[in-house]
């Protein structure tokens, strides 16, 4: 069982899976290819990332890969916690550049799902914090991208300090949201 919900940005979606727990812990089915699609979400995954940041106040992002080799993730918290975003970078979106926020959480079980056509990134909330992503395409370095994730005009609340936040040199000289031109 999935509980799936939409949020202001279409396609962009919040998913609960069913957690059994009891004395020994918990048991989840993070993700099933035929409960997703029966819940709407026909993406299909082809590679699985993991990262872990030592830090709290380590963000990602924001990252997009671009067509042909564009990517949905399905972003999940193993171990702490994020604030992860998505912002809507399709052009002919009524949302475009839009950004919907969530906290996921080892302890909530929730899960984002960017769809192709969104810039993600998220920033930890504590150190140590774990995170799982699904992705709709493998991983190439020609079609990488990614827009600056504390950009004013995205207007992200990323709940951190920004003056302290761990940022990659890659993404700390990441183009402004106003620089970036959309391939989606």
């Amino acid at each position: 069982m999935l509980k799936v919900e939409k949020t202001a940005i279409e396609g962009v979606l919040l998913i609960t899976p069913k957690r059994l727990s009891d004395a020994r812990g918990f048991f989840v089915e993070s993700y099933n290819a035929e409960r997703f699609r029966a819940a709407g979400i026909a993406d299909v995954f082809v590679q699985d990332n993991h990262s872990l940041s030592v830090e709290a106040g380590t963000v990602r992002g924001l990252h997009y890969q671009a067509p042909p080799r564009a990517q949905a993730k399905l972003v999940r918290v193993i171990k702490g916690s994020i604030i992860d975003v998505a912002v809507d970078a399709r052009t002919k979106s009524p949302t475009y550049g839009k950004h919907v926020r969530a906290l996921l959480s080892a302890e909530n079980g929730m899960q984002l799902l960017a769809p192709v056509g969104c810039l993600h990134g998220f920033a930890t909330l504590e150190p140590m914090t774990e995170v799982a992503y699904k992705v709709s395409d493998f991983y190439s370095a020609a079609h990488d991208g990614g827009v600056f994730w504390n950009d004013p005009a995205l207007a992200i609340d990323w709940g951190i300090d920004p003056a302290r936040a761990v940022v990659s040199e890659k993404d700390a000289k990441a183009v402004s949201f106003a620089e970036f031109r959309s391939p989606f």
